[in-house]
């Protein structure tokens, strides 16, 4: 026995086998646990690139889907789901996605308006620096004229805002709804963000003064056409609206 356990401890060849296969049996072990976690990381790393492109899928196609069934319900007649859900529609539609069937049955406006604003800002010392009027329809004219691709907000964001002003406070400034005050707000801002685009200098309130001026009738002189419309011009003066200051 003691023969046989020297000669198999001392075989050169068969410790060499030996030592050689137990390397292999490692190394291809390694390699093979390599792979697998190579393949493993792609797979995950691929799964969570799909999950991830799905639920923005998803994502868009609700909210896309949700904007259309708004939208239906606010120029849906009258229904029941439209007057349960009248605040939620308004909160959605008001005032970016606002509809009407004006394409259809156009409503010309019979009046122009020159709506211009100026801005108070209290300087150091106490005093109130009051700006010049700016007339921002003139400003709005000026992007369109001569542009035969105008911009959406040159044409009809002033003109619009100030519309639907006017239909939710008729001849005062008093907002008696929540719709009033968000509209109120809605136009400050306008004016106020494009105020501050003009000069960049700081302001505390902002105020806006709109004429409205009949359209002169067709054959007379250019000269008597614009008289007559600036003698039956009407101009309204609103309230100073507060602003942040750094608007």
């Amino acid at each position: 026995m003691t023969g046989v356990r020297w000669g198999m401890s001392s075989c050169p060849t068969a410790r060499f086998h030996a030592t050689d296969a137990t390397t292999h049996d490692d190394k291809s072990d390694n390699e093979n646990r390599a792979g697998l976690g190579h393949v493993l990381g792609g797979v995950t790393t691929e799964h969570v690139r799909r999950r991830v492109l799905n639920t923005a899928v998803a994502l868009c196609l609700t909210t896309a889907l949700a904007h259309v069934g708004l939208v239906f319900l606010h120029v849906a007649p009258s229904n029941v789901v439209s007057q349960r859900f009248n605040s939620q529609v308004d909160a959605w539609i008001y005032p970016f996605f606002e509809q009407n069937w004006r394409l259809f049955a156009p409503d010309p406006d019979s009046v122009n308006r020159e709506i211009s604003a100026r801005t108070a800002h209290t300087a150091p010392d106490g005093s109130i620096e009051v700006s010049d009027w700016v007339d921002l329809t003139a400003v709005d004219a000026s992007a369109i004229r001569h542009n035969p691709l105008p911009s959406h907000t040159a044409q009809n964001m002033l003109r619009r805002s100030w519309t639907s002003y006017v239909e939710l406070h008729g001849g005062d400034d008093l907002s008696r709804s929540d719709r009033a005050v968000m509209m109120q707000q809605y136009l400050r801002n306008i004016a106020a963000d494009r105020m501050a685009e003009r000069d960049g200098k700081p302001f505390e309130n902002i105020q806006l003064r709109v004429v409205t001026l009949p359209v002169p009738a067709q054959g007379s002189a250019d000269g008597d056409r614009r008289a007559a419309a600036a003698k039956n011009a009407d101009t309204r003066l609103l309230p100073w609206w507060k602003v942040a200051s750094d608007a």
